[in-house]
């Protein structure tokens, strides 16, 4: 059975493991929205409705879950010791590449789920997808530049620096 302590601090890690996620995901719905809006406004594209907000809503929620699994798994650990610069920038790459290979493996999973078949989804990809797949991943990549600037200079601050540097009380 685990210690009072033990336990205590496996709540705290849970704690701050949901208040980032969320930092993530607001950050991400944000992000998407604004995107949307670009979109719906630039190109004046028929059907887009506010309902496809709420997919953008769903998509930052996915995507920050993605965004914490890379996480777990340390990608982008060994530069950390590199220039914030080359941090962010590869950081912002790497997760950018991370959250295109699972919407590649959701798309597959979607064709197999309606029905089609492996040269039929390799075509599907290649032919409209492969456009859509790389043009996400670079508004990704590209959006991912100023949140790993926030998250990996809150890193070198010390943990809760930044936080409290933006949300707390000023003298």
């Amino acid at each position: 059975m685990p210690s009072e302590h033990e336990t205590k601090r496996v709540k705290q890690k849970l704690l701050e493991e949901i208040k980032l996620y969320f930092f993530v995901f607001a950050f991400l719905a944000l992000m998407f929205s604004a995107f949307l809006t670009f979109r719906r406004l630039i190109s004046n594209e028929a059907g887009i409705t506010y309902l496809h907000y709420g997919s953008g809503i769903i998509k930052a929620a996915i995507v920050a879950k993605i965004i914490m699994i890379g996480q777990a798994l340390k990608l982008g650990k060994n530069v950390e010791n590199q220039p914030l610069m080359i941090a962010v920038l590869v950081k912002a790459a790497l997760f950018g590449l991370l959250v295109a290979i699972f919407n590649v493996i959701e798309r597959v999973i979607e064709e197999l789920i309606r029905g089609n078949d492996w040269p039929g989804i390799s075509n599907l990809l290649v032919m409209n997808g492969l456009n859509q797949a790389l043009a996400d991943a670079l508004i990704l990549m590209v959006s991912f530049i100023p949140f790993f600037a926030f998250w990996e200079t809150g890193r070198v601050l010390g943990e809760g620096t930044l936080s409290q540097m933006f949300f707390g009380k000023r003298m």
